[in-house]
């Protein structure tokens, strides 16, 4: 479908101002918040947010909150993100206000990883404690067994595996199995994890999930356990999760519903407060895995959160909720 006559007025008039053409180009590199581009672009809250106001109402820019944030990425589909994409292609990279925002979003992207690490190997050796204080675990490994299946994978991939514990949950049915993570602590103990547990056949790997240099269909099971909510483009995450995965093989990601619990992203680092189920099947559909089941498990205390098992595959399965 093409834009009518006032439409493509108004993705002109939104992306044909300095600033708004800037807000474009860094939301092309990752979905930001408001706060955040005030800080890259150097401007007040006020001027950032009716500069975002106008890109949004153009249909060029999508804002969704997040707990007390609320987040900016651009349009998800549709002919005002191809006029976008086509502008942007255009713009000279090499561009001396364009690559000076991209350094300070450089500095941006370097905080949040450094506070990151820093929080990783200060709690590496009790990881696991961390994560009981807010779901049951027992209940969590059952529904991923479940959504694993019995049958055995040729090769298991995990995303960010952490301490290694989806590892050794399902690396006994996998003839291969191979865990990524950025964190060398968290590979220390993912190592003597799996070797405790007699798993040889499992390789551990320094990796970045946004960019795992894995061929195209290398696994036939991926698992990306309580990862994105740390990361500050999930979507990238969750596409590079699904290039991998085999034709016949599955994805499967576990973590949060949408919450209020703000103090996670300071005392935990949490950048986004949880996934809606509706985000998740936008972005799996995109990566070509329709998802095929969905488990929620509610919390075992009052102040707990619930937790989301999305397993998708390449068969074109509707939604359906697991029983």
């Amino acid at each position: 479908m093409k834009l009518s006559a006032k439409q493509a007025v108004d993705v002109l008039r939104a992306a044909g101002e300095p600033t708004r053409l800037r807000i474009l180009a860094l939301l092309e590199l990752e979905e930001l918040a408001v706060l955040e581009l005030c800080r890259v672009l150097d401007q007040s809250q006020p001027r950032v947010s009716r500069h975002l106001k106008l890109l949004a109402e153009a249909g060029l820019v999508e804002r969704f909150p997040d707990g007390a944030w609320v987040f900016y990425r651009l349009t998800g589909e549709g002919r005002q993100r191809e006029v976008i994409h086509e502008v942007l292609a255009r713009v000279d990279a090499d561009d001396l206000i364009l690559a000076r925002d991209r350094r300070k979003l450089d500095d941006v992207q370097t905080e949040r990883a450094t506070a990151a690490a820093s929080y990783f190997a200060e709690n590496a050796d009790h990881w696991d404690q961390i994560r009981s204080l807010y779901v049951s675990e027992d209940d969590v490994e059952v529904a991923v067994q479940r959504a694993a299946g019995e049958d055995r994978f040729r090769r298991l991939v995990d995303l960010g595996a952490g301490t290694g514990r989806m590892l050794t949950l399902l690396g006994p049915q996998a003839d291969q199995a191979l865990g990524l993570d950025l964190s060398q602590q968290m590979l220390n103990i993912a190592r003597r994890n799996t070797v405790e547990a007699g798993l040889n056949h499992v390789e551990l790997r320094h990796g970045d999930i946004f960019d795992t240099r894995l061929p195209e269909a290398a696994a036939d099971l991926v698992v990306v356990h309580q990862v994105l909510h740390y990361l500050g483009d999930p979507a990238s995450a969750v596409r590079e999760a699904a290039r991998i995965v085999s034709g016949d093989g599955r994805l499967i990601i576990v973590d949060f519903a949408p919450h209020k619990h703000e103090f996670l992203r300071e005392a935990h680092q949490h950048r986004r407060l949880g996934f809606s189920d509706e985000e998740m099947a936008r972005w799996l559909g995109e990566g070509g895995l329709p998802v095929v089941t969905l488990t929620a498990l509610p919390p075992t205390r009052a102040d707990g959160l619930t937790v989301k098992i999305w397993a998708a595959s390449h068969a074109p399965t509707e939604l359906r909720s697991a029983a």
